[in-house]
């Protein structure tokens, strides 16, 4: 069954190894936003490989959590649930009788996914979410191991595999020397690890993604974003090599790590490290979007699917917090000359990244004037939208910083300066100055952009405002006009009136 865009409120319950997680989603389109999150660790695949059965206390713990996701379901009215669970659920021999009380209680049937379903959904939620992904998705769990090749958007190779950190945990006896057996010998049945060689990484989990968090505060990232987060692959190796020798005495004291969490570190870690020593990928990346995106995204429809995820979020902001839309998609083919020859040349996802920043140009005008530049700052530095690395974020914030507070004031942006090269930089403050003299003109409303173009002219960048848009020159128009003209290496001209009169049409 495809969804449709503003059918309302969608709602996916997981039933993992480890967690029971109720995910809301306001709606079903291409940059879903959760509205409701909970997340209950019951333990289920706990004590799956030593008795072939689900724990007993977990099997408590998540009938007790679905109860409440269910009225939830249903205190929001969602019109439309989808229900998966994984491998405990799949391999106990208890399973069956847990899932027919499941399905009970959450009134609705339970696909119990196979593990090459497992990988594949966990796959598309890095599709979903990670512009032109291509590597390996690992999608690591409390009972078991996905892995997938994926190559330019098709599925290749999958396998499933023992070595979810509960799992781990409970065949080695607690014993990370054995565990490490144990995975070295399951990795060791996948035949096309090689392939892997050279190319990214993508880690799926939330024991990974703990593991992701640790790093980023090791490293004082300037970023909290754990989307997209890059680690490069030696670097992952010592990190994981590091942690997979710690004991849960000596995590405790570490805040970044939950104590229920605690427990699966080492286990991942160990995981982690066996994993990029015989694949060799270029860098680790910690997906936040997994199985429940992927989920998600194939009841979208070919068309939504293909759109891309951060200009559809960035589009999203624009309607909710800009006072015109348009008017920012008037402005990205405004900006689209500046970026052409004899102007400076971009890539397509420099282009790319440009029309986003121009949707998100506008969404901070209701805030107070001495505030804009630190509030955009922040929310786009720290938003949840998808489909976006950090550099590409931190551009994006630099633009819109600049856009705000002008081209002298450097100092909030010093950090996120870090993440991107000297190009990058510069081309944030242009675009920022370009946006901050065509909102002095067109006053972010829809109409004017398109009528009022600029273009190169020798030695010269010249913005025509014919009539009847002549009376809106002025002393800060002039002004923010040449300071962009000069970051172009152009002088600025600004022709106005009747004898500059557009052609109709």
């Amino acid at each position: 069954m495809l969804l449709k865009k503003d059918q309302g409120p969608v709602a996916v319950v997981d039933i993992g190894s480890n967690s029971v997680r109720l995910i809301v989603y306001e709606d079903a389109d291409r940059a879903p936003s959760p509205l409701f999150n909970e997340k209950v660790l019951c333990g289920l695949g706990r004590t799956l490989a030593s008795t072939g059965k689900l724990s007993p206390d977990g099997v408590k713990r998540a009938l007790r959590a679905l109860r409440r996701f269910r009225a939830v379901i249903d205190q929001i009215k969602v019109g439309h649930v989808e229900a998966i669970a994984t491998a405990a659920a799949r391999e106990a021999e208890n399973g069956p009788e847990f899932i027919a009380q499941a399905e009970r209680i959450l009134r609705r049937k339970i696909r119990v996914l196979s593990g090459t379903e497992e990988a594949e959904l966990a796959a598309l939620g890095v599709i979903s979410g990670i512009h032109a992904a291509d590597g390996f998705v690992s999608d690591l769990g409390g009972g078991s191991l996905e892995l997938i090749d994926l190559r330019s958007g098709r599925l290749g190779d999958a396998a499933t595999l023992p070595l979810g950190g509960l799992r781990l945990i409970d065949a080695s006896g607690g014993s990370l020397k054995k565990a490490r057996e144990i995975v070295d010998a399951e990795l060791g049945k996948v035949d096309w690890l090689e392939k892997g060689r050279g190319r990214d990484l993508y880690i799926v989990g939330g024991t990974w993604r703990a593991l992701g968090r640790l790093h980023m505060t090791q490293m004082n990232y300037p970023l909290s974003v754990m989307h997209n987060y890059r680690i490069p692959a030696d670097d992952a190796l010592k990190f994981a090599a590091l942690l997979d020798h710690q004991s849960q005495s000596s995590l405790a004291g570490i805040r970044d790590i939950t104590s229920a969490r605690r427990e699966t570190i080492p286990y991942g870690a160990l995981v982690l490290e066996r994993l990029i020593k015989q694949m060799k990928p270029r860098a680790v990346v910690v997906s936040v979007l997994g199985i429940r995106e992927g989920l998600l995204y194939t009841l979208l429809s070919q068309e939504e699917q293909q759109r891309d995820p951060l200009i559809a979020a960035c589009e999203d902001l624009a309607r909710q917090r800009s006072r015109s839309v348009d008017s920012a998609y008037e402005l990205c083919f405004w900006t689209d000359t500046l970026f052409r020859a004899p102007g400076p040349t971009e890539t397509l996802e420099q282009r790319r990244l440009r029309h986003a920043a121009c949707l998100l140009s506008d969404i901070s005008w209701r805030a107070h004037p001495d505030y804009r530049g630190v509030q955009s700052l922040n929310l786009v530095a720290h938003g949840d939208f998808v489909g976006v690395d950090h550099p590409g974020r931190a551009f994006l914030a630099l633009t819109i910083y600049y856009r705000n507070e002008g081209l002298v004031k450097d100092e909030l942006s010093q950090n996120l300066i870090e993440l991107v090269d000297k190009d990058s930089v510069k081309r944030a403050r242009v675009l920022g100055a370009a946006i901050r003299a065509a909102h002095m003109v067109s006053a972010a409303m829809p109409g004017v952009l398109t009528n009022t173009p600029v273009s190169y002219e020798g030695n010269r960048l010249v913005w025509t405002l014919p009539d009847p848009y002549s009376n809106l020159e002025g002393e800060r128009v002039e002004r923010r006009f040449k300071e962009l003209a000069t970051l172009l290496d152009r002088e600025g001209e600004i022709r106005v009136g009747s004898a500059y009169q557009l052609a109709a049409g």
